[in-house]
């Protein structure tokens, strides 16, 4: 049965399948907290534990507050998804910093640097992934596997950049789903034609302003199609392509259609920032400061939160000081010279920073003791050996004779008696038997020693030994010195088969 909650406020209608709609008026006291939709302006709805008893109540509005109740204590127990977590972030006050990452390493510097969410950058993953500029090159699939491996390495919400959907409509929502499956907690989608670019390079193009609505509406369509909750970031390069107007223009549309967090990208003034920030409130607004000499002016945090913006991301830094940072080292490598300790993390710090103190510790829950070998793959092993032996022998023709294995008895026959504690039969570990098997062509076939104690292994060596109580003629001969034999046959393809107790 679906609950769809038309109105949140004090008076709220509820209207279920084959049930006339009807509205619960009552007080709400500020107990548990329960959440519809997935605006971020919307607030929790919060529903007395104690209001389904009340003597009032119809039946039909106790069983929809008992399916209330039981929905807000499904969503309280259940883990907070990443989109969630994202949307919770941008609720809270001040202007929000996402550097820009391009792999599971950077994500997890950024996480580890104590930033609350990150960004993907497709400028950056194509230069790290693919050595390629940001013109398009890179495809839906590599973005989406880059994103995988970096969603999985953090626990902070990440904002992957989906480019402008690698295609139409349809693509747009392909590649929102996929977004979705791979952890991502939010999907940036741009206007741009195919192949797009870097919002700051020249020659940009946009599509029409009805495609590119288009385009937001399809991302939203897949997001309820899936049941997800991502944030979807619109982002206009009309500035560059056309002018602010038409950027403010879509910018509004984009809000309407649906999307979460708007972005005008390569805006080249404050005041075109804060004519920006002034349209579409409360919608949050994403800045990029792209550095290193981007058209949009570089402002600190606090000046970007007084202009009016709630997200920042840093396209550049990460990727921008590992390129530095790798020449200098090359250079220095190739001067004959090393980095200097103070411009690299030591080993153990590195070691840190991939997690490996955390895998030793780990791995201690999961480490096996050692135990001692039983009698059957003692006797397996032996048996194995001793035909390699025979095999090299037999290829090498080095001698007419095949050569005899002793088995030394390892310390821990102990703990199987071996020191004489488990009765008279235990004084058997100080004898040996020996197995001789010799074919119908008159040639021998094994002649090997084990101790006598190995009993229930010996079937192993001898398969025709079987069904012989061989620890009753053991123990008939326990007393008896030396060259004892135990048994003498023939087996069912006519080889002689002895035991001989030693």
């Amino acid at each position: 049965m679906n609950l769809q909650p038309q109105v949140l406020s004090r008076d709220c209608t509820f209207s279920l399948p084959h049930t006339p709609s009807f509205n619960l008026s009552t007080e709400i006291p500020p107990s548990s907290n329960l959440t519809f939709g997935s605006s971020l302006h919307q607030r929790p709805l919060s529903l007395p534990h104690k209001l389904n008893h009340a003597p009032s109540a119809s039946p039909a509005k106790r069983g929809v507050l008992q399916l209330v109740a039981a929905y807000s204590r499904d969503r309280e127990s259940a883990p907070e998804s990443p989109a969630k977590a994202l949307r919770r972030i941008l609720d809270l006050p001040g202007v929000h910093q996402a550097p820009a990452c391009f792999d599971a390493l950077s994500a997890r510097l950024v996480e580890r640097a104590g930033f609350q969410c990150c960004f993907t950058s497709g400028f950056s993953i194509s230069a790290a992934r693919l050595g390629l500029p940001d013109t398009g090159l890179i495809s839906y699939g590599e973005m989406v596997d880059q994103g995988q491996q970096i969603t999985q390495a953090v626990s902070i919400p990440v904002i992957g950049d989906g480019d402008n959907g690698y295609g139409n409509a349809m693509n747009v929502k392909r590649t929102v789903k996929g977004y979705i499956k791979a952890g991502f907690a939010g999907i940036l989608l741009e206007d741009q034609v195919s192949p797009k670019a870097c919002g700051h390079t020249k020659g940009r193009k946009v599509v029409s302003r009805e495609e590119a609505v288009i385009r937001i509406r399809a991302a939203v369509d897949a997001r309820k199609e899936s049941g997800s909750d991502i944030v979807i970031v619109a982002r206009t390069d009309s500035r560059q392509a056309v002018s602010l107007d038409e950027a403010l223009w879509r910018s509004r549309a984009f809000s309407d259609a649906g999307a979460d967090v708007l972005f005008i990208d390569a805006l080249t003034s404050k005041e075109e920032m804060k004519a920006f920030c002034g349209i579409s409130s409360p919608v949050p607004k994403m800045a990029n400061m792209l550095e290193g000499g981007g058209k949009t002016p570089i402002l600190n945090p606090l000046e970007l939160e007084d202009v009016g913006y709630k997200l920042v991301a840093y396209p550049l830094s990460l990727i921008g000081v590992s390129i530095q940072a790798m020449q200098e080292a090359l250079a220095g490598i190739r001067g004959g010279r090393i980095p200097p300790p103070g411009s690299m993390p030591s080993f153990e710090e590195v070691k840190e920073i991939l997690g490996f103190n955390n895998y030793y510790d780990e791995e201690k829950r999961y480490s096996a003791s050692i135990t001692p070998l039983s009698s059957e793959r003692l006797t397996s092993n032996v048996y194995s050996l001793q035909r390699r032996v025979k095999d090299d022998a037999e290829r090498k023709d080095q001698s007419p004779q095949d050569p005899i294995v002793e088995v030394i008895t390892p310390d821990v026959y102990n703990n199987y008696g071996a020191d004489g504690s488990k009765g008279s039969f235990s004084g058997i570990w100080s004898r040996t038997l020996r197995v001789k098997i010799t074919g119908r062509d008159g040639f021998e076939k094994l002649d090997v020693r084990i101790p006598a104690g190995f009993l229930d292994g010996i079937t192993n060596i001898v398969p025709a030994l079987g069904g012989v109580n061989i620890k009753e003629l053991l123990n008939e001969a326990a007393d008896e010195m030396g060259g004892k034999v135990l048994l003498d046959f023939n087996d069912t393809i006519g080889d002689r088969i002895q035991v001989f107790l030693e």
